[in-house]
């Protein structure tokens, strides 16, 4: 059960480091080749984006492919 435990934790610690690492990309550079608003936008606005971004960075990084601006 511990090796369970430890595969799971493994696994969420990865997503969430992947998710910290594509959150700081898309929230600096690939969010304004979406939303081109998103250019005016400060960076604390952006910081406060973040823990969302990380969690949802599957669905994120499948919206900045389908805008063809990478």
């Amino acid at each position: 059960m511990e090796t369970v435990i430890n595969i799971f934790i493994i696994a969420l610690g990865s997503y969430f480091g992947l998710g910290l690492l594509f959150g700081l990309y898309f929230l600096f550079v690939g969010a304004t080749k979406i939303d081109p608003l998103m250019k005016e936008s400060k960076k604390v606005v952006r910081l406060l984006l973040l823990p969302g971004t990380i969690a949802t960075w599957p669905f994120l990084i499948g919206k900045l492919f389908q805008s063809n601006k990478i």
